[in-house]
C-alpha cells in the first residue's frame, strides 16, 4: 500500500467519522422538529416514516395553555443573571490565577474542580431549607444563585486559561503610557479576551438553560422551562403524556438554545483561532 492510498484511506475514515458525528447530533433535532408539528393521524400511521400533514396545536398548547412561554422567559432571565453573577465573581478570580503567583495556587485550582464532585441530589434537602430561611425559595434570583454555584468553577478555569493567553507585554505597555492596572485591564486585556469570554458566556447560558433538578426543587410557580416541561409531562395523564407532546416539548427546549448558539458560535470559533468569513 503506497503513501497516496494510505492518505486517501485516512481522509475517508476522517470524513466518515465526522459525518457520523454530525448525523448523531442533527438527526434527533430533525426528528423532534418533524414530529413536534405532526398531526395525530400521521404520528400513529405505521406506514409513514416522515409526516406529511402538520399542525401547531401541540406546540401552542405547551407554550400558551400550559405555561411554557412563561418558562422560556424565566429561563432567559435566570440564564442572564447566572452569566452576570458568574462573570462578576469568576473574571477577577480567573485573572488573579492567570496573572499572579501566590502560595497554594495549584491547590486552589484543584479545589475549584473538586467543587463539582458533590452530587446535587445529596444537597437537595439542606438547600431547600436554606432557601426557605433566606426567603429565596420560588424566586428566579434563588435559582440563578444555585446555577451560579454550578457554573462558577468552570467560568474561573475557562477565564484563567483565556487571560493566561494574553501577553503581559500589552498590559505593561499600557502601564508605561500612564494607565492604571485596572484601566489597563479594561482597555487592553478585556477586549483581547472578549471572544473567549463570550464562549464562556455561551457555556454558562447552555448549562443554565438545560438544568432541571435545582429549578424543580426550588420553585413551584416561577419555574424555568426545563422544570416547567418536566411538570407538564409528569402531570399529563398520570405521567404518560402523548408522544407528540413530548416531541413538541423537545423542540421547545432545543430551539431557543440553538438560536443562541448560532449567534454566539463565531466567538467560540475565534477562541480556537479559526476565522470565519
Amino acid at each position: 500500500m503506497n503513501d497516496e492510498t494510505k492518505y486517501l484511506l485516512t481522509r475517508l475514515g476522517l470524513y466518515t467519522f465526522l459525518f457520523t458525528v454530525v448525523l448523531w447530533v442533527i438527526v434527533p433535532i430533525i426528528v423532534s422538529t418533524l414530529y413536534a408539528f405532526s398531526t395525530r393521524m400521521d404520528y400513529y400511521n405505521m406506514e409513514k416514516v416522515i409526516p406529511t400533514h402538520f399542525t401547531t396545536e401541540w406546540v401552542r398548547t405547551i407554550l400558551f395553555t400550559l405555561g411554557g412561554w412563561q418558562g422560556i422567559k424565566n429561563s432567559i432571565i435566570v440564564a442572564l443573571m447566572t452569566i452576570g453573577i458568574s462573570f462578576s465573581l469568576g473574571i477577577p478570580a480567573g485573572y488573579a490565577i492567570a496573572k499572579f503567583i501566590f502560595p497554594g495556587k495549584d491547590s486552589i485550582k484543584l479545589s475549584i474542580i473538586a467543587l463539582r464532585m458533590f452530587p446535587i441530589p445529596v444537597m437537595a434537602i439542606p438547600l431547600v431549607i436554606l432557601y426557605i430561611r433566606l426567603h429565596l425559595i420560588d424566586t428566579l434570583f434563588g435559582v440563578a444563585l444555585a446555577h451560579t454555584a454550578m457554573a462558577l468553577p468552570f467560568v474561573v478555569l475557562i477565564t484563567s486559561s483565556i487571560f493566561a493567553g494574553v501577553s503581559k507585554d500589552f498590559e505593561e505597555a499600557g502601564l508605561v503610557f500612564g494607565l492604571s492596572r485596572f484601566q489597563s485591564f479594561l482597555k487592553i486585556t478585556l477586549p483581547l479576551a472578549l471572544p473567549g469570554l463570550a464562549a464562556a458566556a455561551m457555556f454558562t447560558f447552555v448549562m443554565s438553560w438545560n438544568e432541571v433538578f435545582v429549578a424543580s426543587i426550588l420553585t413551584l410557580k416561577n419555574r424555568t422551562l426545563p422544570a416547567q416541561i418536566l411538570s407538564i409531562m409528569a402531570g399529563s395523564s398520570g405521567g404518560a403524556a402523548p408522544p407528540y407532546y413530548k416531541f413538541a416539548a423537545a423542540f421547545i427546549m432545543t430551539f431557543p438554545a440553538l438560536i443562541f448558539v448560532f449567534f454566539a458560535r463565531k466567538y467560540l470559533v475565534t477562541m480556537w483561532g479559526i476565522t470565519l468569513k
